[in-house]
């Protein structure tokens, strides 16, 4: 946290159906409804989650991620960081009134080398931990749904600089270069970024499209909670991408599936940790298929071409 972001924040996603969605995203994925705005918009969180909301559904005439956003330290970090955002130049960068989004203070935007769009925020409402609170709490809520997600967690992005957006990254927001996946010739075509002790925080793969969203994570428990998840994917006959199974990549326990209007989720248990004096993980471009799917050994064409 050395110049003071702290987390994933938030995620607009894109969707076709909101009827639809907002069943997928509560009633399956288990995220908390935590209200919808003005303009039509539904909000959600996971239920260990302090602030307000995590998820945002927009329906639209597309499917995708409108911006992720990240939640800095103080209002004056938020400035500080808006006004080297601008000194680092062609990231169109925009200032986002108070209550634009239900309950969230003002919001700096910018549009990062690949296309996609970020924000940084310093205040939220925070309603506690839903169901337990944070005064002799229990150690769940009785009433979840469906595979009960804790937490938003990350999103895996694609998008054709990835050189510029680490430099973004790294030297304006301060995340490390937690793991990459190399050419033979040295070229970086994964680059997966952490501003906490997790494996990553956001992930980026190269693409010569700028833009691309491959999915939104949610954290689960265990693994015994991720191969629950993968039998609620076939009693509700959800679109299965691939999993359970696990990663090589950050270590984690994962399945992944789509939303209604073909957004691709991840569930994940597990995952490595990262302390700022560890080495960066590096993997050979030759031992992808491993390196994402570490029992199979063997790239899935779908999951590496469907975005939206």
């Amino acid at each position: 946290m050395r110049k003071g972001v702290m987390r994933p924040g938030h995620v607009q996603i894109r969707v076709l159906d909101m009827e639809e969605a907002v069943a997928h995203y509560r009633d399956l994925l288990g995220l908390i409804e935590a209200g919808q705005d003005e303009q039509g918009r539904v909000y959600f969180k996971g239920w260990t989650e302090v602030d307000k909301f995590s998820v945002v559904l927009r329906e639209a005439d597309s499917a995708g991620m409108d911006f992720m956003a990240f939640k800095v330290v103080d209002d004056a970090t938020l400035s500080k960081l808006k006004q080297e955002l601008e000194a680092f130049g062609g990231l169109n960068v925009v200032e986002i009134e108070a209550g634009e989004l239900a309950g969230c203070g003002r919001r700096v935007r910018f549009t990062a080398p690949t296309g996609h769009v970020f924000e940084l925020y310093a205040d939220k409402e925070q309603n506690d931990r839903y169901g337990i609170g944070s005064h002799n709490p229990e150690a769940w809520p009785r009433d979840l749904k469906g595979m009960k997600a804790t937490r938003f967690d990350h999103c895996l992005l694609y998008g054709d600089d990835l050189d510029g957006t680490f430099k973004l990254f790294n030297e304006v927001l301060g995340f490390d270069l937690a793991e990459q996946v190399l050419t033979p010739d040295g070229e970086r075509i994964a680059q997966f970024l952490s501003v906490s002790m997790k494996a990553h925080d956001v992930a980026f793969i190269k693409h010569a499209e700028k833009g691309k969203f491959h999915h939104a994570s949610f954290y689960l428990d265990t693994w015994q909670d991720v191969l629950m998840a993968a039998d609620l994917i076939s009693m509700t006959d959800t679109s299965l991408d691939i999993g359970p199974t696990r990663h090589g990549l950050t270590q984690g326990q994962t399945i992944y599936f789509f939303d209604p209007s073909g957004n691709r989720n991840e569930v994940f248990a597990g995952g490595g940790y990262r302390y700022q004096d560890h080495p960066v993980i590096t993997w050979d471009a030759q031992e992808l298929g491993k390196a994402i799917f570490y029992h199979d050994r063997q790239l899935n064409e779908r999951f590496l071409s469907v975005l939206t």
